[in-house]
């Protein structure tokens, strides 16, 4: 059965109902759930109305959900063509021939892997056994929260081994723009210049606390603050803030800089959970183990530009 037929049978009601049923510890109610299970993880695909409240859940959660463009590839091919360069736009002559150029060279083709990230949270078999309590609005709370941390750190370090490309990856990653001993108003400057203006327009800067603290602080000669208290920005653009970029440490890449929509996350399958109950009796607890596919990739590395800092030096 293909995901397109998958996702017809999901979004029955009755498959909605035998999946909060098996959700609550109701083992029988996996009878009915039997088009929905995955067979390599032995998960259930969550009901289409409760993905979607989780799809806009892990967007509030997640960084890069924001900020980056988020597809979901459920079947098809696991390649994805990537335009690597500019269209040839030119005034043409009343009458005159309109250029025609061979496209075919200006794709970059990336292969789309199908990355496996779990999940295991625990719940008070109290809690979820009592008909008040609202299951399907703390479960998916739940798990976006937890996927999306795993995520985010995987979209900024992820080597593109057995999980995605992260944005500071050597190969793969964002341009290193510069490498410097110590960061410096100047060098910042330079971080946003050094960005293309069709990147800059929509451009953010990606740092962790310890880094924004420091900008906070920088001044020029005149002792105007690069950063703009009012807004949050430097130069006019949005800071955002990690707990996954690294300290400005030696040989770091502390503050990225351009359009992060050029990050594709690829989500490969929905969202599927099933129910421990008996590994967790002894505890009073029910245990849910859930699965995600997904893949992430810069796909234009020149979009995003970072400082390096030199290595043996710390500031």
């Amino acid at each position: 059965m293909n995901y397109t037929e998958v996702r017809v049978y999901t979004g029955q009601p009755d498959y909605s109902k035998h999946f909060w049923n098996a959700m609550r510890g109701q083992e029988s109610d996996y009878s009915g759930l039997s088009e929905g299970r995955s067979s390599e993880t032995g998960t259930y695909v969550m009901p289409n109305a409760t993905n979607n409240k989780y799809e806009a859940a892990i967007i509030s959660e997640s960084l890069f959900r924001k900020i980056g463009t988020t597809f979901n590839v459920y079947e098809g091919s696991y390649h994805i063509l990537a335009k690597e360069y500019d269209d040839l736009v030119q005034f043409v002559p009343e009458g005159g021939a309109i250029p025609v150029f061979d496209g075919l060279n200006d794709f970059t083709q990336y292969t789309v892997e199908s990355h496996k990230l779990a999940v295991l949270v625990k719940m008070n078999s109290d809690f979820v056994r009592d008909a008040a309590f609202d299951i399907e609005s703390y479960l998916v709370k739940r798990l976006a929260r937890n996927f999306a941390k795993a995520e985010d750190n995987a979209f900024i370090n992820g080597t593109g081994v057995q999980m995605p490309t992260g944005i500071l990856n050597g190969v793969n990653g964002a341009e290193v723009a510069y490498a410097v001993d110590e960061i410096t108003y100047d060098d910042i400057i330079r971080l946003y210049f050094s960005v293309k203006p069709e990147y800059r327009k929509n451009a953010v800067w990606l740092m962790n606390d310890k880094t924004a603290l420091a900008l906070r602080t920088m001044k020029d000669e005149a002792g105007n603050y690069l950063w703009r208290d009012s807004d949050d920005t430097i130069l006019g653009k949005k800071v955002f803030v990690s707990e996954f970029m690294p300290d400005m440490e030696s040989g770091s890449k502390p503050v990225a800089f351009g359009d992060f929509s050029y990050y594709w996350i690829i989500c490969r399958s929905p969202v599927s959970v099933r129910a421990l109950s008996e590994k967790f009796a002894l505890l009073d607890q029910i245990g849910y183990l859930a699965f995600e596919f997904i893949d992430g990739k810069l796909i234009r590395q020149e979009a995003v530009k970072v400082i390096q800092k030199n290595t043996g030096t710390n500031g």
